[in-house]
């Protein structure tokens, strides 16, 4: 199946067509969390850009014949300082499933709030271990890494291309692991495959000895066990590109043999909040929870659907400057929507929107094109339909508000009322029962049938 998808290549630097190695199988990796704090907003931003690189994958594709893997990193010495200062009396390993048990909970939440879809398969990478320590031993026995001290270390001048993704040279790279490593290495840029845990650490057996995996190593495992030696697209925030990605290529690349990893690399710009880059010194580090359910920013809770149109109002490569005024637009924006009902399956999305989607992820012209779609929509309900398909498509579907049966026959009545008492020209109780169901949050819209010409009412709930 050939499609006109076009997507910016990190590793090439350029746009091109997207060819799948198997159109019956498209297969897409995303770092995901590591599981020691509620996700920031910053967090929720590859969140929502690749998942609505899934829907528009799956729309082009078929829904079964896209796989969307992303990781939960749940085994870190981040994740063990949180378990030891929030569960000081228990036992390590019980404190670290307390706290990535909690966290991973609040993290499904919260993206789920934000609209994102459920990936085809979350793996977790204490559940990965046995594939991590296969893939090491691989590069030792190619003469890729080399044990010192008890630690596995990947031996980076033994790779010829190592850094291509960030086109940084070998000599200017710092160590690329996020778990402390001595001065044992050959190499500066050297990073650990495997380190060695104390008896309050916790650890796997290995024949390196009792010990955990780097970081780098996990996503490697994972995204081989479940995609395959090479796949079509890896995705991740701009920070991930060094030294978390190049570290991943490396590996995976030399214990394969393989020319790439991944066919396509894409990654989504930074947040910043109100211009400033977000910082808890700085007094403005925002979770995805905090936004949803308290009143920490601009002193409201926001719904999800208005975080995601927000982010979708920039070009995903680009930076945001996350802040009210724009969260602000995003819900004057959705405000002039119709609220519709789940999407018709055999009613396709705006080709428009389609192809601005497909043109490198342009969330931005599809909004724009969804809005004008909307004010059809407002205009003419046969619109409605596929303004719903479009809306999916970005996750971004204003929903219609459940009511009761009785109420909604009630609705229904009032409405008959009010047709009468117009076609009697009883103006004012016509206006009267308008104005009564609008004081109960009940919007009506009159439009005319297009055969006979007749009055149509319909109704919805205000948002």
């Amino acid at each position: 199946m050939s499609s006109s998808l076009k997507f910016y290549n990190t590793l090439t630097r350029e746009k091109t067509a997207f060819q799948p190695i198997d159109a019956d199988n498209v297969r897409m990796y995303v770092c995901g969390p590591t599981v020691y704090d509620y996700a920031h907003i910053g967090n929720a931003r590859p969140a929502i850009v690749f998942d609505v690189l899934f829907r528009l994958l799956r729309h082009v594709y078929g829904d079964t014949h896209v796989t969307y893997a992303r990781n939960i990193t749940d085994v870190d010495d981040k994740i063990n300082a949180r378990a030891l200062r929030d569960h000081p009396g228990l036992p390590l390993n019980d404190a670290i499933r307390l706290v990535t048990e909690k966290t991973e909970t609040q993290y499904h939440q919260d993206i789920a709030a934000l609209g994102c879809i459920e990936p085809t398969v979350e793996p977790r990478a204490t559940d990965n271990i046995p594939q991590m320590v296969t893939i090491i031993e691989r590069l030792i026995a190619r003469g890729h890494a080399y044990v010192a001290e008890g630690e596995v270390l990947f031996d980076t001048k033994s790779m010829t291309d190592y850094g291509q993704l960030s086109k940084r040279p070998l000599d200017e790279q710092q160590a690329g692991a996020r778990i402390a490593v001595d001065v044992h290495k050959k190499n500066p840029g050297d990073f650990v495959l495997w380190k060695l845990s104390s008896h309050n650490e916790p650890g796997w057996d290995s024949p390196w000895g009792r010990g955990r995996p780097g970081w780098h190593i996990e996503c490697s495992a994972m995204s081989e066990r479940y995609l395959g030696e090479v796949f079509d697209i890896h995705g991740g925030g701009l920070d991930l590109i060094f030294p978390h990605h190049e570290n991943e290529i490396a590996q995976s690349r030399c214990a394969h043999g393989t020319h790439v990893m991944a066919n396509v690399w894409m990654h989504n710009g930074f947040v910043q909040i109100e211009g400033r880059k977000m910082s808890k010194s700085d007094g403005n580090f925002i979770t995805i929870h905090e936004l949803l359910a308290t009143e920490t920013f601009g002193g409201r809770q926001w719904p999800g659907e208005i975080l995601r149109l927000a982010m979708l109002m920039t070009h995903y490569r680009e930076p945001i400057d996350f802040s009210v005024k724009r969260l602000e637009e995003a819900e004057r924006l959705i405000a002039k929507w119709p609220a519709a009902d789940a999407p018709d399956a055999s009613v396709a999305p705006c080709p428009i929107v389609i192809e601005a989607l497909g043109d490198d992820l342009n969330t931005v012209a599809a909004v724009q094109r969804l809005h004008q779609l909307a004010q059809e929509a407002n205009a003419d309900r046969a619109l409605l339909p596929m303004f719903a398909a479009s809306a999916a498509l970005l996750g971004v579907l204003p929903k219609m508000a459940e009511v009761d049966e009785a109420v909604a026959a009630a609705i229904d009545a009032l409405i008959g009322m009010r047709l009468e008492m117009l076609k009697a020209k009883n103006f004012a109780e016509a206006d009267r029962i308008r104005n009564e169901l609008s004081d109960k949050g009940i919007q009506l819209k009159d439009t005319k049938d297009a055969a006979t010409g007749e009055r149509v009412t319909t109704w919805e709930v205000k948002r």
